[in-house]
């Protein structure tokens, strides 16, 4: 791989990192533009080919994969610890910013203002969805076994709706995408080094935080918990995480309403940085009886623990990326794991615009939101902005 002819300033790299984070709208697909043109148009840090096959990596694990992918560019310039810095620069000013946004229905309430001014944030939010499900529909279905899957992954997951139903459905998606494929030599033997303590720190958080919510009945353990598990069963990024979360907090635990959840997953999307920040507001809201320092620490145990088992995983296999992408099975078995996933987004558009309800300014303000999204012709926090001043002048 490319490494660059001198040694590389960590300030000067945190800086564009800083930059990559502040500039970076609209999810995986728009940050990866976002990466392209700071680290290797302007700066350099590594080739083209270099942050393709990082994207690739990042693909086959599970977690938030742009935020994969820059921590494992940190780890390519600068090691573990500058990669550890990346992570936080990246993901900081999001976290905090969703995190403020948890409070806004007691600021609503304090000013005397009805959360019915936020009210066509959800329908936005739903349109996000819809267009994301188009997107990844059309980027993972592309034989008769992917089309089967995603429709798969669609009617099993809205026909139950349980917590569990999520890692069962992946898995069976990239188990069956390994049984039916015609490739050979899948499994060819490579010479690996891993860093074992890495996938041990995985595995005792994977465990401890399961152990220990169950022990302590802890709603702060409790948190980092579920948002840990989050972290480590969704592939591909924050719109696949959505059904996850909105069946298990809203659904099945009842920690905030539908149209609680829809507005902060509709305000994270004009939001720079990482989609994963909403851990730090669906934290937040999950917080039963809060005080402000409750409720700023589950959304700080939220937005660790959804971070954390992805950025665990690419310490562990980074350094082995240039033998493993010489494995086959891994790439056979994604694609059936992203075809269920593109499933798992597309019963998430059906059910959330169920849930948004069928009046007509909420279909409105859907069918609008895809439109403007799909022709790019108004910028996200613009579009934001614009339903936030609707919902409340109307």
């Amino acid at each position: 791989m490319h490494q660059p002819t001198q040694p590389v300033k960590w300030p000067v790299f945190l800086k564009d990192v800083l930059t990559c984070s502040l500039g970076a709208f609209g999810g995986p697909e728009a940050h990866y533009s976002v990466f392209t043109e700071q680290m290797v148009t302007k700066k350099k840090y590594l080739t083209e080919t270099d942050i393709v096959e990082l994207m690739a990596l990042c693909a086959f694990l599970p977690g938030p994969s742009s935020t994969q992918t820059i921590v494992a560019i940190g780890h390519k310039v600068g090691g573990p610890l500058l990669a550890f810095l990346t992570m936080l620069v990246w993901s900081f000013p999001a976290l905090v910013i969703m995190t403020t946004l948890s409070f806004l229905p007691q600021f609503l309430s304090s000013l005397n203002m009805s959360e019915e001014g936020l009210r066509y944030i959800g329908p936005m939010a739903v349109g996000f969805i819809i267009l994301a499900s188009y997107k990844i529909g059309k980027k993972v279905v592309f034989d008769r076994l992917t089309a089967a899957l995603f429709l798969f992954g669609f009617t099993a997951t809205y026909f139950v709706r349980s917590a569990w139903i999520f890692p069962l459905v992946l898995i069976l998606g990239g188990l069956a995408s390994l049984a039916l494929t015609r490739e050979k030599n899948l499994w060819q033997r490579v010479r690996l080094n891993p860093p074992y303590a890495y996938l041990a720190l995985f595995l005792f958080f994977t465990l401890g935080s399961l152990l220990a919510s169950v022990a302590f009945q802890n709603q702060l353990i409790d948190i980092f918990e579920r948002f840990y598990r989050y972290g480590y069963l969704v592939f591909g990024g924050g719109q696949v995480v959505i059904p996850v979360m909105y069946t298990e907090l809203v659904e099945v635990q009842s920690f905030m309403t539908s149209q609680e959840f829809l507005t902060g997953y509709g305000l994270v999307q004009g939001m720079p940085g990482p989609m994963f920040s909403f851990s730090a507001y669906a934290g937040g809201m999950a917080v039963q009886n809060p005080t402000v320092l409750t409720q700023i620490l589950g959304a700080a145990a939220a937005g660790i623990g959804i971070f954390l088992p992805g950025v665990l995983l690419i310490y562990f296999v980074y350094p082995m990326w240039e033998k493993l992408k010489l494995v086959k099975g891994f790439r056979v078995a994604l694609k059936g794991v992203s075809a269920v996933a593109g499933g798992l987004i597309a019963v998430a558009a059906v059910i959330l615009t169920q849930q948004s309800g069928y009046a007509w300014d909420n279909l409105i303000i859907t069918v609008v939101t895809v439109a403007l999204l799909y022709t790019k012709k108004v910028p996200v926090p613009l579009l934001v902005l614009a339903v936030l001043a609707l919902g409340f002048l109307v």
